[in-house]
């Protein structure tokens, strides 16, 4: 038997999931890998076309009739979240800007609908996340909503942070950020089993981080090794391990106040 597995090429999904991807988990079928930015994987699962896939926190209340939440093997965590860059350091809000998101779908862009609830942008485009800061540097929209590897490079592009949407979020909830979730599409794959092969494969990480850097590396898409280090340990935590009381509450919280703002359907989440 093999299946489908879905996840982008960031330092901490090629991190989490490079035993189970490589044939290293006892007792796990083979995979079959697609690598890919989470607006491309959050689209492809409306469709049910992978086994396992990684997609936003936000895209959850449209697939939960396919699929099931796993406990484990996704991304939250405290002092990572997403972050609106401007090149413009005099723009204090986003009301009646231009702004590039990396997906219509994603946590990062939930998170942005509730924080300028009362002053929302003007226009709002989803661009390929790689493109978004050097456009907003180029003038091309008045701010870029990032995440990931961005909070490491973005001075770069000679950004400034108008918001820290993670830390506007720990200091209203006082939970952490939920990001990316992995489900399991529920006609084709056992939950409990797909949580104990993610479970496996996040412990040999942990076990040998050097087993994986080679991969890891390959799929960073020009990363400098400092900043792939950075990238895993704020991104592979606590919560990778199992979501745990506060991670359940997290995405609660999050999925909740969306479905009250109007934002998303209302959500029945598998329980704690």
């Amino acid at each position: 038997m093999t299946l489908s597995l879905a996840f982008s090429p960031c330092p901490n999904d090629t991190f989490v999931f490079h035993a189970l991807a490589h044939g290293r988990v006892p007792g796990a079928p083979r995979f079959d890998v697609t690598y890919a930015d989470v607006d491309v994987t959050n689209t492809a699962a409306l469709r049910g076309e992978f086994d396992l896939v990684k997609v936003s926190y936000a895209a959850l209340p449209w697939l939960l009739d396919q699929y099931t939440l796993l406990p484990c093997g996704g991304a939250l965590g405290r002092g990572c979240g997403p972050l609106v860059l401007v090149k413009d350091q005099s723009i204090k809000s986003l009301a009646g800007r231009r702004v590039a998101v990396p997906g219509d779908r994603t946590t990062a862009y939930l998170l942005m609908r509730l924080w300028s609830a009362g002053e929302p942008p003007a226009s709002v485009e989803v661009v390929p996340f790689a493109e978004i800061m050097p456009a907003v540097a180029a003038g091309t929209f008045d701010a870029g909503l990032v995440i990931h590897e961005a909070r490491f490079t973005y001075q770069r592009y000679g950004l400034h942070a108008l918001a820290d949407l993670g830390e506007w979020w720990e200091n209203d909830t006082g939970l952490p950020i939920p990001l990316g979730a992995i489900i399991a599409h529920r006609d084709r794959v056992d939950p409990e089993q797909a949580t104990a092969w993610i479970k496996e494969s996040v412990r040999q990480a942990w076990a040998d981080p050097a087993a994986s850097r080679q991969y890891v590396l390959e799929h960073a898409q020009e990363m400098e090794q400092d900043v792939v280090d950075q990238h895993i340990k704020l991104y592979v935590n606590e919560f990778t391990g199992s979501l745990g009381p506060d991670g359940h509450a997290a995405v609660d919280a999050l999925l909740t106040r969306a479905s009250d703002e109007g934002l998303v359907p209302a959500t029945p989440l598998v329980k704690a």
